[in-house]
């Protein structure tokens, strides 16, 4: 089991650095730079999507303290959901502004 937990705490702790270096220097995975409209957004997405998975783990190996059940499991949903929403969010396309010519100043 502790193999499980240490793989998934190494995708937590890429995703973190994808997030890290998306919001640094604005640097998004090849595979993505194409969808990705939003770097910004994109990175803090990654950012809350890779946290919970890395808390997760390092409370199973006693790293940190230990929490209640219902704190880990609806605290790491609520930050994976919005971590997705926000990936999302970053994949919308941006909106443009209207084609009506502004109107003139007075004289």
């Amino acid at each position: 089991m502790a193999w499980i937990v240490g793989t998934g705490m190494l995708l937590g702790v890429l995703a973190i650095a994808m997030g890290l270096a998306t919001l640094g220097t604005g640097w998004v995975l090849p595979t993505a730079r194409r969808h990705v409209t939003r770097p910004h957004l994109h990175g803090i997405g990654a950012l809350l999507a890779g946290a919970p998975i890395l808390l997760h783990g390092l409370v199973y190996f006693y790293l940190l303290p230990d929490i209640s059940w219902n704190v880990r499991f609806f605290g790491a949903n609520a930050l994976q959901f919005a971590g997705f929403l926000f990936i999302v969010l970053s994949q919308m396309p941006k909106r443009r502004h209207s084609s009506r010519p502004e109107p003139a100043e007075p004289d």
